[in-house]
Order: C-alpha cells, then structure tokens, then sequence
C-alpha cells in the first residue's frame, strides 16, 4: 500500500510564510518606503533600504509573532540601515547588457497624480526653506511624524530613540519652523 505524501513538508512552510508576508508586510509597504525616503533623502538608496528590509523581513517571518508588525518592519529598515551605512562599499556592474529591461521598483517610472501635480506646484518656497533649514534630527523627526503620519512610537522605533526624545525634537522642530516662518512673513511684509 502507497503511503500518501506528508503535506507538512517544506512546500507548505513556505506557503504559509508567504501567506504571513502577505498579511503583515504588504500592507505596510508604502509606509516603510516613506520612512526610508525621509531617512536616506534619496528615492535610489530609499528603494535600495526598502527591498533590503523586505528581504529580511521574509527571511525572519517565521519568527515574527504577528502583533505590532509596522513596528517590527521599522526595527528591521533601522537596523538594515545601520548595517548598510556600516559597509558602504558600491555594487560594481561589469556589464550592464545583461541586466537586460529591468523595471523599476515601487513604481517610480509612474505618472503623478493630478493631486500630485497641483501639489507640486503650489508648494510654498518659504515652507521648503524652512524645513530644509532645520537640523538633520529635527527634520527627520518632524518629516516622520508630520508628514509620514508615524506615531511618536513608531518614529521611536525607527530612528532607535527614545519616545520622549522624538517629543522633545518635534516640539523644538516646530517652533523653529513657527519661528523662521513668522520671520519670512515679517520680512515680505505680510502679516504673521
């Protein structure tokens, strides 16, 4: 008599780490783009620490107990950040014909948005300068919280600090940019 094959074999393993990549890391891609974008300031190295993070991420889902997973995903792009910065040495192409038609990731070869347009060219000088002005830990703290929509926890997490330091940058980021702004009214002429 045939004995019918075990189905507890690897090939079901791998489903279900499949299955938990898609419930807990998928959902939070755009996220951990965001973040990786304000911490590098480059699309190229934001996409490069995303897919890096993403690949340790699928690599260690097994271990991931499933609560908290933006937190656990932000721990993961922190530390492969660090690591990255750690052997900064570049990836040599010897011949680029053979990458072949490589797409790019994340969409970046998209259109913007009609929202996305307007956005763009509305956007107040004075703001950009005010915010470019800021101190590099300000400025990340306040990119994280204000515009990526992290909670002081989850900014915690990924610039590996403490919750009351993310609080204590983002006040003073604040009223610097309250500050600088009043001053660049005043100067125009306009009323603060």
């Amino acid at each position: 008599m045939v004995q019918p094959s075990n189905r507890n074999s690897p090939d079901s393993a791998e489903s279900q780490r499949a299955r938990a990549f898609k419930t807990h890391v998928e959902p939070q891609l755009e996220v951990l783009f965001r973040v990786a974008l304000t911490i590098t300031g480059s699309p190229a190295d934001a996409e490069d620490l995303t897919q890096e993070t993403l690949i340790r991420a699928f690599r260690a889902i097994h271990t991931f107990d499933g609560r908290h997973p933006r937190a656990w995903l932000l721990t993961i792009l922190r530390n492969t950040n660090a690591n990255l910065h750690r052997r900064r040495r570049p990836d040599l192409v010897d011949d680029w014909g053979a990458l072949g038609d490589v797409r790019p990731a994340f969409g970046s070869a998209r259109m913007a948005s009609p929202e996305e347009t307007v956005l763009e060219e509305i956007l107040d000088g004075e703001l950009e300068f005010a915010v470019n002005s800021l101190g590099t830990r300000f400025r990340t703290v306040l990119l994280l919280v204000d515009v990526d929509k992290l909670t002081y926890a989850e900014a915690a997490e990924a610039l590996g600090v403490p919750v009351g330091t993310v609080m204590s940058r983002l006040s003073r980021a604040r009223a610097r940019l309250r500050a600088q702004l009043r001053g660049s009214a005043s100067s125009a002429g306009r009323t603060p």
